[in-house]
């Protein structure tokens, strides 16, 4: 028996079965579904994309995986190749994993042992309230949501603040010789609400990470890759380490990357072998996976995905901005992401099934109806995805 994500597993409605899946739909038994939150934000090339298909099939044909301890591989070298070129600044040191929140634990052993290392302790992150990183132990630690950690309560290591700078200069006044990192989503909390808030909060805590040098990591692991209206938020603010998963291999193969830059690598490299970073997850830099994502970036690059992601930002805007009931607490809109938060989640109980039988498929969360579609989406489908979220409240 299949033990389904988020949910009690005694009362659960049905899952909806794919039996086929291309471009931006999905296709059960009995309907054609606009998938409008792309596998959890991952598939932003859609589904059966003909080259992403074609790179892991050339790729199996040679190999499907050999570990990276003691090997290497042809992919796994293009694609931190790929990496170090793709991103910015100095950001050229890639650990490979194989999930996000794997990824996030790596961020955080990096942080803590680069202190290790030069002979400092410092036992306290500071993270964002409402901040989502994962469902592992450290990532839950860092994360701030009581309705996917409840039972997980271990705090102790971690200062939780708003998204304001007088918080954020008060943290740092305070603890700045006990912290070792400070990790954000940036300008977007996805699992955390579809939460945005503003460039200069992050241009502030660059400044008091340097002054102080505490490491600041950004979980881009939903944002990257456009989904923010920017390539990389961290091509605005620099962090010094970038965390990197989901659209990394367009969703078809699950990767990530830990990506450092030479300060934070530089504390690593020595002739200590206890300064080495000892984590090794066995499908690192999995050849299929890498393959899709050198592929998928080709793509990305190739057909000016950021020219989509504007034009999605502008229809959404266009669609949803302005729209208004009483049950509505707020609209929000920022590059490929659309969120309509309820006052009560209890209004949007029903919303899945009702939207499934208009052929798009939605997942909503406690108080927030959102999309995060994928990039090769076109207008009157976008709209189709819209004109069903607006027909729930005008029904």
């Amino acid at each position: 028996m299949i033990w389904y994500p988020y949910e009690q597993m005694k009362n659960m409605r049905q899952p909806y079965k794919i039996l086929d899946a291309n471009g931006v739909y999905l296709y059960t038994a009995d309907q054609k579904l606009i998938d409008s939150v792309s596998s959890w934000w991952c598939m932003i090339h859609g589904y059966k994309h003909p080259e992403l298909t074609a790179a892991i099939k050339q790729q199996a044909d040679n190999f499907c995986h050999v570990m990276l301890g003691g090997l290497t591989h042809e992919p796994v070298q293009r694609l931190s190749a790929k990496l170090q070129e793709f991103l910015p600044g100095d950001l050229d040191y890639c650990f490979f994993s194989d999930s996000g929140s794997v990824a996030v634990e790596v961020s955080l052993k990096m942080a803590l042992q680069y202190n290790t290392n030069q002979g400092r302790k410092r036992p306290l992150v500071l993270a964002l309230e409402h901040a989502y990183h994962g469902d592992t132990f450290k990532a839950m630690e860092v994360g701030d949501d009581e309705d996917y950690h409840f039972a997980f309560e271990q705090k102790s290591g971690v200062v939780h603040i708003p998204t304001q700078i007088p918080a954020l200069e008060e943290a740092f006044a305070k603890y700045h010789d006990q912290l070792n990192c400070f990790i954000v989503e940036p300008l977007l909390q996805g699992a955390g609400g579809m939460l945005i808030y503003d460039l200069p909060f992050l241009q502030r805590a660059r400044e008091l990470c340097t002054q102080y040098d505490v490491l600041l990591i950004f979980d881009e692991v939903a944002t990257g890759f456009g989904r923010t209206g920017n390539r990389f938020v961290a091509d605005l603010v620099l962090p010094d380490i970038l965390v990197l998963g989901k659209a990394l291999t367009g969703g078809y193969i699950g990767h990530a990357a830990t990506v450092a830059n030479h300060k934070v690598f530089d504390a690593f490299y020595s002739d200590n072998d206890r300064h080495a970073l000892m984590h090794g997850p066995t499908f690192m830099g999995n050849a299929l996976a890498c393959a899709a994502a050198l592929k998928g970036i080709e793509i990305f690059e190739r057909e000016d995905y950021m020219s989509k992601i504007r034009h999605i930002e502008e229809v959404s805007r266009r669609e949803l901005l302005g729209f208004a009931d009483p049950r509505i607490k707020e609209v929000r809109v920022l590059g490929g992401c659309a969120c309509i938060e309820v006052f009560d989640g209890a209004d949007l109980e029903g919303f899945q099934q009702f939207a499934y039988q208009r052929g798009v498929f939605c997942r909503p969360f406690l108080r927030y109806m959102y999309s995060m579609v994928p990039y090769i989406i076109k207008d009157e489908e976008l709209v189709q995805i819209f004109d069903t979220m607006k027909a729930w409240f005008n029904r």
